[in-house]
């Protein structure tokens, strides 16, 4: 088998072993989603421990809990029974992760958790071992095959416990009733906190920013207005003041083709009548969301009574570090 057969095969084993674990999901993950919310709304913490492989993927199924405002920590199989044992309080949720269900280290640690008032959720690939037993709900992670050529190296166990990480915190997210707004409040830096926390009126090109020509002005006018804004697209506006159209540099290159002349012309008749808008107290994350459902590089902003007070280009979102 070549480098990139021998790719392709631990992608499509892979992804194999997760279309078998999703088909044996029943009601006990339900089970399992209900114990972590159930813990969270009585102030309690979710604890996530595993040894060697499993460890690892621990880190990443706490910080995904975290990151959705579950409270998560890992806890140090090694180090539990010299002290660690104390992140432990009574009301929290264990998750433990061992493929075989019978890893010594942890097998060691349960007679001592089981001391305290918690409930037990295994990860395992083998429901009937030791670790099941202990637990109060078991999910079965179970392979047919590794994706390592030897049958021995974690690659397809290791997947289908950080999925089935991922599967417990998006249910229990969803069961939560948790928002983007709630999200933006744990992601307050990079692009993405800023697209969720940052409102349209904030960003937006205004006032002398904003490039504008009433409906008998001709393409030349709204090209100079565009020029003076450097700005891709010019506001047509109404006699009202509404929103008439929206004439961009696309609109003249389209039309420049087939008519070289079009600069005295009524802008009106080149214009695109109804365009995309977005409300000014929007939050920037839904000009991204709209932008990117249209495939167009300019958005009109409406104030509460639907008036033209703004435009955001790409260009914008870019210079802004929102996307």
């Amino acid at each position: 088998m070549n480098e990139l057969a021998r790719a392709r095969y631990v992608i499509e084993t892979e992804i194999e072993s997760l279309h078998g674990m999703a088909a044996r999901l029943d009601h006990r993950l339900v089970t399992a989603v209900q114990i972590l919310k159930h813990t969270l709304e009585n102030r309690g913490k979710i604890v996530v421990i595993g040894v060697g492989k499993s460890g690892n993927i621990c880190h990443k199924i706490a910080a995904t809990l975290n990151s959705t405002g579950a409270t998560a920590v890992v806890l140090d199989s090694q180090n539990a029974l010299h002290g660690d044992l104390g992140l432990l309080s009574d009301g929290d949720a264990l998750i433990a992760l061992s493929y075989s269900g019978e890893t010594r280290e942890l097998l060691d640690l349960l007679p001592f958790i089981k001391r305290f008032d918690i409930k037990l959720i295994a990860l395992t690939g083998n429901p009937g071992s030791s670790l099941a037993g202990f637990s109060d709900v078991t999910l079965d992670t179970s392979i047919e095959k590794e994706a390592c050529p030897l049958n021995l190296a974690p690659t397809s166990s290791s997947t289908a416990m950080l999925v089935m990480g991922d599967v417990l915190a998006m249910v229990l997210l969803e069961m939560r009733g948790f928002t983007e707004a709630d999200f933006a409040r744990f992601h307050p830096g990079g692009s993405l906190g800023k697209a969720l926390l940052t409102r349209v009126s904030d960003i937006m090109r205004s006032d002398t920013a904003l490039p504008t020509v009433n409906e008998a002005a001709d393409v030349f006018a709204a090209l100079d207005a565009m020029n003076r804004a450097r700005a891709g697209a010019c506001l047509i506006i109404a006699e009202d003041g509404g929103l008439a159209g929206i004439f961009t540099h696309g609109d003249f290159a389209r039309s420049f083709r087939s008519d070289p002349l079009l600069g005295g012309k009524p802008v009106a008749g080149l214009m695109t009548r109804k365009p995309v808008t977005v409300q000014a107290d929007a939050l920037a994350v839904e000009v991204l969301r709209t932008l990117g459902q249209n495939r167009i590089d300019d958005i009109v902003v409406l104030d509460s009574a639907n008036k033209p007070i703004g435009l955001i280009d790409t260009q914008d979102l870019a210079r802004l570090k929102i996307v």
